[in-house]
């Protein structure tokens, strides 16, 4: 078995985490890989980009930013992801720091996969497409300044919704639990295959988040009266700037994330161990 290891070493203690993993990697004899951007004694190297066909797993060490960022990259060469928590919420993360007993897990083949779906969101001016994203938990339009609420037009099929909203949020079942939460979307177990309407903070006392099957095409559009600037962000990254003539259309994407389980901590169980509201199932 291969596996590629790739951190996050801004995080505090992955360091650590990076050589405590590699000895054990290498004690249970499992061919272990680091981008060539770092060194450690325990681990062979290769340019990152090449570790997604060497590898046969990915095992990533941060917080959910660094699980998403690998995470989709992996997916599109079909390869599984381990994410070992070092951020402070690691709610894709399987294990923890203190966890490292499980990954021999790995060789005998204890462990299932998830297979979480992803957005596909393409980018369309005057009628041409001009850039396509993947997104694992979500795509956001929101105003460029604080307290500007902007124009968004919602269509779907032959349907069509306008709301007045700081923002709007396209949420993945993934994604149901980050920024669509807290914008008061609802929890969506994580398996099933569905897509999230979560208006910001709408201009109104009847717009409420929408959920829709997977199996739609959800075509976005939005504009200021006072030429407030709009941008388009993926899984929290800026990716486009949006325009009167710009149209988002979000569809499921082809390639689904493979998220490895080490244990047999419920979805439910996670989210009350991760957000500590004193609930429990």
């Amino acid at each position: 078995m291969k596996v590629a290891v790739l951190p996050n070493l801004d995080k505090r203690g992955s360091a650590q985490v990076v050589e405590n993993l590699g000895l054990l990697l290498k004690q249970e004899g499992i061919e272990a890989y680091l981008p060539d951007s770092i060194c450690s004694s325990n681990f062979k190297t290769a340019p990152e980009e090449q570790l997604y066909d060497i590898a046969d797993i990915i095992i990533t060490i941060g917080g959910d930013g660094t699980i998403i960022r690998y995470a989709k990259l992996a997916a599109g060469k079909g390869k599984p992801v381990l994410g070992i928590n070092a951020g402070r919420m690691g709610y894709l993360a399987n294990i923890e720091q203190n966890e490292l007993s499980l990954i021999p897990k790995l060789l005998k083949g204890e462990y299932f996969v998830e297979n979480r779906m992803m957005l596909s969101v393409e980018v369309f001016e005057n009628g041409k497409k001009i850039n396509e994203f993947k997104g694992l938990n979500d795509a956001v339009i929101t105003s460029g300044f604080i307290s500007r609420i902007i124009d968004i037009s919602v269509s779907v099929g032959k349907d069509t919704i306008n709301y007045l909203a700081d923002g709007l949020i396209v949420s993945t079942p993934t994604g149901s639990t980050a920024y669509s939460m807290s914008a008061g979307g609802p929890i969506i177990d994580p398996l099933t295959e569905s897509m999230c309407i979560t208006p910001i903070c709408s201009h109104s006392l009847s717009a409420k988040p929408i959920l829709l099957g997977a199996q739609n095409e959800i075509i976005l559009k939005s504009f200021s009266k006072k030429r407030t600037e709009i941008y388009l962000t993926v899984d929290g990254r800026k990716v486009a700037n949006v325009k009167p003539y710009t149209e988002i259309r979000i569809t499921k994407s082809p390639n689904s994330v493979k998220l490895i389980r080490l244990n047999d901590r419920s979805f439910y169980k996670t989210l009350s161990i991760k957000f500590k509201d004193g609930r429990s199932f």
